[in-house]
């Protein structure tokens, strides 16, 4: 399922359920079968309004009718409910809601305002979610799957800031590398990468931004 099918799928879901009366027509149904005129005297609703109700909840198949004599009696689709809340509110399908969103964009604008244009880190930000996005960046200038020395540590983040201590705590502090106990071997540790292409460093956005 691609992105777009599965946001148009998840939508139509919680429109279905959005209604507080239909909310109530799912909580009888689940109870026991019921005609559209017990689902009206129930709820105080005309029959009309009932059967677009579960016209919603049929569209997206969580009700389903089954013609008894001279009138159709709805059930609740039990297991599409469960299977159908599982299926859409997992933790592997949620994330696909926003695959559209330029996740990096926050991680720009920060290094536009705290990096040079040459990549030097200009100052320490206060804030600790945009000192981690400044570690994120400085954190590609380490390979994977290799282990470097301190003062190979040293030596490259030398080319960001001069306090390199504080850079070295920082990374490691923030999980993007680890370290062996006793001042041993430093690694990079896997996370999403920054988004800004092999060159790295975007633009700054004019001259004179005061980092905070």
């Amino acid at each position: 399922m691609d992105e777009n099918t599965y946001a148009e799928e998840l939508l139509a879901f919680f429109k279905a359920l959005s209604d507080a009366n239909r909310l109530k027509i799912i909580g009888l149904l689940a109870r026991e079968a019921l005609s559209v005129e017990q689902l009206a005297e129930m709820l105080g609703l005309n029959s009309s309004t009932v059967s677009h109700h579960l016209a919603k909840l049929s569209k997206v198949g969580l009700v389903s009718a089954r013609a008894e004599g001279y009138y159709s009696v709805y059930h609740l689709e039990l297991e599409a409910l469960t299977n159908l809340a599982q299926r859409l509110l997992s933790k592997e399908m949620l994330p696909a809601v926003a695959a559209d969103i330029d996740v990096d964009a926050y991680d720009r604008k920060v290094l536009n305002t705290y990096m040079s244009p040459d990549g030097r880190l200009l100052a320490f930000p206060v804030q600790q979610k945009k000192e981690e996005a400044i570690l994120r960046y400085i954190v590609r200038a380490f390979e994977p799957d290799r282990r470097y020395s301190e003062k190979q540590v040293n030596d490259i983040l030398s080319r960001f800031n001069e306090d390199t201590a504080r850079l070295r705590r920082s990374l490691v502090d923030f999980g993007l590398m680890q370290r062996q106990g006793g001042g041993g071997d430093y690694w990079r540790v896997e996370r999403r990468p920054l988004t800004t292409g092999e060159s790295g460093l975007p633009r700054q956005q004019g001259q004179g931004a005061t980092p905070r």
